[in-house]
């Protein structure tokens, strides 16, 4: 059975350890539209994380259930993920 090294890279940069492959998720926070920006205020609504309205690939996969705004008004988190093979990995 083949053993994998899953590291965390935080600064980007390669240590030349071996192969690696980078996988990537995007994940949205907080929602972040300022509810009273017509007025000159700042306030938002709370909702904390983004969840869809609808099955991905339709409309209500952009919609938040939640706050009812669209998915751009949320706060977007890239998690990176190394994973590092020796040489003895193929």
């Amino acid at each position: 059975m083949k053993q994998r090294q899953v590291a965390v890279r935080r600064n980007g940069s390669n240590r030349g350890v071996g192969n690696s492959s980078v996988a990537s998720g995007v994940r949205y926070a907080e929602c972040q539209k300022n509810h009273a920006a017509n007025i000159g205020g700042y306030a938002v609504d709370g909702c904390r994380e983004f969840m869809a309205s609808g099955e991905e690939g339709t409309t209500g996969a952009l919609t938040c259930a939640a706050c009812g705004c669209h998915r751009n008004f949320h706060r977007r988190q890239v998690e990176t993920q190394e994973v590092v093979c020796d040489s003895s990995c193929v």
